[in-house]
């Protein structure tokens, strides 16, 4: 017998406090207990002049990331989390195309990211391209990319 499963996936720009409290806690799972950085690295005061993506299934969050502004032409996404039971569904892709969707609506020409190395696989297919060599930031191996930003948003 086979059943049938009603899932409800929402990605959205935060506005409610409620969402708010979702990404921080989607991160700190995520980045302070699974991945071992500290708060303080994590949390740095930055999320306050930043737009945040928030996804949820049926209400519960499950991912997030962080649009900072760099300047008048560059956005910065980072702080891209999905917690593990729902890894490798396209939900960390989904957050990220909301993402630049919100750049591209700012008109950003560019949005540059720092990728873990290990899913820098899926930036690429997004279409951003490898800068310079691996770096190791809050102790993860890094690699900076930029995708220039078109019509294609």
């Amino acid at each position: 017998m086979s059943r049938n499963f009603d899932i409800n996936l929402t990605i959205k720009v935060a506005e409610l406090p409620e969402d708010f409290s979702a990404m921080r806690s989607v991160r700190a799972a995520v980045f302070q207990l699974e991945q071992r950085i500290e708060p303080e690295l994590d949390f740095d005061g930055k999320d306050e002049t930043s737009d945040q993506i928030v996804a949820y299934i049926n209400d519960q969050p499950i991912g997030t990331a962080r649009i900072r502004y760099l300047d008048d032409r560059t956005a910065k996404i980072e702080r891209l989390a999905v917690l593990p039971i729902v890894r490798g569904k396209g939900i960390g892709k989904l957050i990220m195309e909301k993402a630049i969707e919100l750049a591209a609506q700012k008109k950003m020409q560019e949005v540059v990211i720092h990728s873990q190395e290990y899913i820098q696989g899926l930036h690429q297919k997004l279409g951003f391209e490898p800068e310079g060599a691996v770096f190791e930031e809050a102790g993860i191996p890094h690699v900076k990319m930029r995708k220039k930003l078109g019509s294609t948003y």
